[in-house]
């Protein structure tokens, strides 16, 4: 009677454990994909602009504007760029229209006013382009008549779809609805943008097209409002 170990060994288990290797490997290669995808822009999720420390309410006009800077670095994780490093304050803008009627907003302008009386204007898109391409300074003139003014591609492909998701580009606001989207101030010389700063929203019309009383928001109302403030970040 033979009493030993059997010579032929179950290979009944091995697809189980091949199976689980590749699940490892699958694994591994998607990881990178995966912390990719966490590190997409989410719009961050706003309440009524009445809800915010720094508005301006025109019960009359049943119209509220408010902002909310995202200047402190844990608001700004939602981006992937660091827009402060590159001069830019991202500030959150909403438009809250409690009245009947839509509001348009075709022909706004915002400003942000800093207690010096600067007065800054939100950057467009190729503002952002440019300052975020890094172009190099070359004092060697262009042996083309025309400035060369390709730097869309030197951003990255992550860095305008955030630019295009985040920038407010509301035209209307219906009745009973609020918009919001932000706006990005270049402070890259200015030392307290906000300490004693005005923020205002002009040209914003009714439904007949007449013009609405201009706000202006205090930035105070934001560096002093208690530390409860609107969570407006929202990641999955």
């Amino acid at each position: 009677m033979w009493l030993g170990v059997p010579r032929h060994t179950n290979t009944s288990a091995r697809p189980g454990v091949c199976g689980a290797i590749r699940t490892v490997f699958a694994l591994l290669v998607l990881a990178p994909a995966l912390c990719f995808a966490g590190k997409d822009f989410v719009k961050p999720v706003v309440q009524s602009a009445k809800d915010y420390p720094a508005r301006d309410e025109h019960p009359t006009e049943h119209v509220t504007a408010a902002v909310d800077p995202y200047d402190m670095a844990d608001k700004a994780q939602i981006f992937s760029v660091k827009y402060r490093d590159e001069g830019y304050m991202p500030i959150l803008l909403i438009i809250t229209n409690d009245g009947d009627q839509p509001i348009s907003l075709n022909n706004m302008n915002a400003q942000l006013v800093t207690v010096n009386r600067s007065k800054l204007l939100p950057a467009t898109s190729d503002d952002l382009y440019r300052r975020l391409s890094h172009p190099a300074q070359s004092n060697v003139p262009s042996p083309l008549p025309f400035p060369r003014k390709k730097v869309k591609g030197a951003v990255s492909k992550q860095a305008l779809e955030e630019i295009d998701a985040a920038q407010f580009q509301a035209k209307a606001v219906e009745p009973h609805s609020t918009q919001s989207g932000f706006l990005f101030f270049d402070v890259s010389d200015v030392s307290t943008p906000l300490a004693g700063a005005n923020f205002y929203l002009t040209g914003i019309r009714d439904s007949n097209g007449h013009e609405l009383m201009y706000f202006e928001i205090p930035m105070e109302k934001y560096l002093s409002a208690p530390s409860s403030k609107p969570v407006t970040s929202s990641r999955p």
